[in-house]
């Protein structure tokens, strides 16, 4: 039996002052894993079959499809490729297999291998983050897809063909091209994505933590980019390029001072910010309970702060009670750097 399992990690896209630019791979920082969990097999190896109907990890029957059975399969994606679902939030993917991220993906790794077909594929998809969150969910599925079909096939793709495969699949689901979430969550770390299209590992102080509070509340990406003007004023993108560099120097220098003065979204927040019921007080909440910076997780509604491992418990406690004030439910995570990003967990090749 030929089959991959590898995972793909949550993350924060845009990290405050980096609009599209700057994101990070999170962990949460007792070290259990938190994202994404995908299994490709070539079928007929694998010993599953759609039709089957077997059962997850869960438990739970996932939604099962075949590409090439529900209709015509559009230019580029790969024909024989079987979809199962399971996990926490498999009930929120799309009920077409073929609008899913993961199919997409595999569509984007066929594409950069042109002229190689890919053969027969079995893909199962766990889905261990919730749709819509600002936690990179999309980003995490694709990843793993990528990082498994690409060990499935004997490591054809670099690094630069990993990124862009990733990129393509997740500008399906956003709407558009950009890489902040995918390159962190594919590399690991806390990545700069250069005018190039690479992605720059930064240096992140090993005792600041991420303290996510994730509200019951759901937000597209599409929906928040759609909520932003076309064109900004000369005197805000010259304050924002300032913001953002300065940020940057502030990691490599070491100057925390720096570094709190610049986690500060001058770009998108404010555009956003009314799309996510109480955002304003959760901020101001986590502030004054010592966060050193507090904004959007990615396009929300997730609220991320940076604070000190010390302070963070504080400042977790402080984002609840304020979201419990707007009447929003809301689960706390204190995370580290994934500084791995997306990996293979497990690989079986009864011909390796």
């Amino acid at each position: 039996m030929k089959r991959v399992r590898a995972y793909g990690p949550a993350g924060i896209g845009n990290l405050a002052a980096g609009f599209d630019v700057l994101g990070a791979a999170v962990a949460p920082a007792g070290g259990e894993p938190w994202g994404d969990i995908v299994e490709i097999g070539e079928s007929g190896e694998s010993g599953e079959s759609a039709e089957s109907g077997e059962r997850g990890e869960s438990g739970e029957i996932g939604e099962i499809g075949e590409i090439g059975k529900l209709r015509p399969p559009a230019p580029g994606l790969p024909p024989d490729v079987t979809l199962i679902c399971d996990g926490p939030f498999a009930h929120q993917l799309p009920a077409d297999p073929a609008d899913n991220v993961a199919v997409k993906a595999c569509a984007a790794v066929a594409g950069i291998l042109r002229g190689r077909p890919l053969p027969r594929l079995v893909l199962r998809l766990t889905k261990g983050l919730p749709v819509g969150s600002g936690l990179g969910s999309s980003s995490a599925t694709v990843v793993a897809v990528v990082r498994a079909l690409d060990a499935l096939l004997g490591r054809p793709l670099d690094e630069a063909g990993l990124l862009a495969a990733a990129g393509e699949a997740e500008a399906y689901a956003a709407g558009d091209l950009h890489l902040d979430n995918v390159a962190a969550a594919l590399l690991g770390g806390l990545r700069l994505v250069d005018p190039g299209g690479g992605a720059r590992l930064l240096p992140f102080p090993d005792d600041l933590r991420f303290v996510l509070a994730v509200p019951a509340l759901t937000l597209t990406t599409r929906a928040a980019r759609a909520a932003l003007p076309a064109t900004v004023p000369l005197g805000l993108a010259v304050a924002h390029a300032q913001n953002l560099a300065a940020l940057v120097h502030a990691l490599h220098a070491g100057d925390r001072e720096l570094l709190r003065a610049c986690l500060r979204d001058l770009l998108a927040e404010p555009h956003r910010a009314a799309l996510v019921p109480g955002f304003r007080d959760v901020q101001a909440a986590g502030l004054a309970a010592g966060a050193w910076g507090c904004s959007l997780s990615g396009a929300g509604p997730t609220v991320f702060a940076v604070a000190e491992a010390g302070a963070a418990p504080a400042v977790g406690e402080a984002l609840r009670r304020a979201w419990a004030g707007a009447g929003v439910a809301c689960e706390i995570e204190v995370c580290v750097l994934d500084r791995r990003g997306a990996r293979v967990l497990e690989q079986d090749d009864p011909c390796g």
